[in-house]
């Protein structure tokens, strides 16, 4: 019962919420934000209105517009184009310097809304590319589980009833 409380938890936490949230998730590869994500660390970062973004959050962007690449970082101030586009001025928390190029609003793929540490092993040895597959198989397994420990309880019950009663 434990192991089904602990599977369940883990799909609630690394499959069930980004869904729900229309998050994306990532994993840290390099030890530019660490100690508090080092690399392995899994990260959801939630859609979130640029306007709203503030000094402090950890967010995720392309480094370059249309590109696949991204990268995770702290904001660290603000600034602006000479057309006068807000820009955000990002920095990785273990980096002596900041990021060369402001991000812009395009850029921005999500704030951080919750991280969990070492996951992203698992998932990058599962392949990013095939995580949609990767999730929808976890969750036929764990619907399976599910169904297979309430068979066994309930016939488990019938037995006991059938025991008691022919006692």
């Amino acid at each position: 019962m434990a192991a089904m409380l602990i599977a369940l938890f883990a799909a609630l936490v690394l499959i069930v919420m980004p869904a729900a949230t229309g998050s994306h998730t990532y994993t840290v590869l390099t030890n530019s934000m660490a100690p508090k994500f080092p690399p392995g660390t899994f990260l959801v970062m939630k859609p979130a209105p640029f306007g709203e973004l503030k000094y402090g959050d950890v967010i995720t962007f392309q480094l370059y517009s249309g590109r696949p690449e991204v990268e995770t970082h702290r904001i660290v101030g603000f600034g602006a184009t000479q057309a006068g586009e807000k820009t955000l001025i990002t920095r990785g928390d273990n980096n002596g310097a900041n990021d060369a190029e402001p991000v812009r609003e395009i850029q921005v793929k999500g704030k951080l809304f919750y991280a969990v540490p070492q996951v992203g092993f698992v998932a990058n040895a599962l392949g990013n590319a095939d995580r949609g597959l990767w999730t929808t198989l976890s969750a036929i397994g764990l619907i399976g589980y599910g169904t297979i420990l309430v068979y066994k309880s309930v016939r488990g019950s019938r037995k006991l009833a059938a025991v008691t009663e022919a006692g």
